[in-house]
């Protein structure tokens, strides 16, 4: 398999800024309608999230679906009708009602349930769940979690920097920003279309794409440093398109056999991991798309308007031998010879 990688950069880069572009406008109508880019889970805004699924081993008592109407009604009724409410599929048979509202005591959650009990049936109660956080420690969380962002995305700037040059470092922070931008965007989304909701896992499941993509990138730059090595006088086009392909490989096999596990979680893994382990897929295959279609691209594109000065070629020594000087005329050695005439 062999990609026509600088010829087609376009179609790559418009796939990415499609995505791009249809997260950014969801983050927008996010922030007009739910005052932040994503739809902020109990960890971050604060509040209380009652979690209840009817008993059903009560005769009737679950012969009719839950109605969010009449749970809207419910709320609306106790001064409680912007809190955000969902049905969720659980472990069971039986669908469990979410309900996320602000922070309530005691007596207004024992109110609320003895409400909806009259209205949607009995609970169980050892499949009652209820949680509340404070909206200063949510705020916590949430500058926490930037925080440790931006110091991951420095920190891999100032490594890759040292490592290869500046515009392979710059590059590669471009591929970064993309998988998180394009994770983020389609969050949004879920958040507006279907109420999903993020968590401090979020942040986790970022800071694990990042590490992952960079790691992929990495492994395309070093092929693109050999290559130029021994071919330095190759186009730089040229040079991208061979490491990449001589490591494209690598790359599906690694991000194929991270998502399978990752899949499974998603299906079988239950409420808790379900959306952290959705997050990672969605992260580590826009990581693989930056890793080979756009920070391998870009830099192509960069070096080809901006060419690299070349090493000196070293020079050839060549010995120079002086002939040796020849005389012309021999010398001849004279030889004295004595003749005595012996009478």
């Amino acid at each position: 398999m062999k990609l026509n990688l600088i010829k087609q950069r376009s179609l790559w880069w418009g796939i990415s800024a499609t995505f791009i572009l249809a997260g950014i406008m969801a983050m927008v109508i996010s922030t007009v309608q739910l005052g932040a880019p994503l739809r902020l889970g109990l960890d971050f805004i604060g509040g209380t999230r009652l979690q209840l699924q009817r008993d059903c081993t009560q005769p009737g008592n679950c012969d009719e679906p839950i109605e969010t109407a009449v749970v809207r009604e419910v709320m609306t009724a106790q001064g409680l009708g912007d809190s955000n409410i969902q049905i969720i599929q659980g472990g069971g048979e039986q669908p469990i009602l979410s309900i996320r509202s602000k922070t309530l005591d005691v007596e207004e959650r024992s109110q609320l349930e003895t409400t909806l009990k009259q209205k949607i049936g009995a609970f169980d109660p050892k499949s009652t769940q209820i949680d509340t956080v404070g909206p200063t420690l949510g705020k916590e969380l949430l500058a926490s979690g930037l925080l440790a962002l931006l110091l991951a995305f420095v920190g891999i700037l100032i490594y890759l920097t040292f490592r290869f040059k500046f515009d392979y470092a710059f590059f590669a922070f471009v591929a970064l920003f993309h998988d998180v931008l394009i994770t983020v965007g389609i969050f949004s989304i879920f958040g507006l279309v279907v109420g999903l909701e993020v968590n401090t896992l979020f942040i986790v499941a970022l800071l694990t794409i990042i590490g992952f993509s960079v790691n992929d990138t990495v492994v395309i730059y070093d092929r693109v440093r050999e290559v130029i090595k021994f071919n330095p006088k190759q186009p730089i086009n040229q040079v991208v398109e061979e490491a990449v392909n001589q490591t494209l490989t690598r790359s599906i096999n690694t991000t194929l056999t991270t998502i399978l596990p990752l899949l499974a979680i998603f299906l079988f893994g239950g409420e808790t991991l379900k959306y952290f382990a959705l997050t990672l897929i969605i992260g580590f295959i826009s990581g693989a798309y930056s890793s080979i279609f756009i920070a391998s691209t870009l830099l192509a594109f960069w070096r080809e308007r901006n060419p690299q000065p070349q090493p000196p070629e070293p020079e050839s020594v060549v010995a120079e031998t002086e002939s040796p000087s020849i005389t012309d005329t021999p010398s001849t050695p004279v030889i004295d010879a004595e003749f005595s005439d012996e009478a």
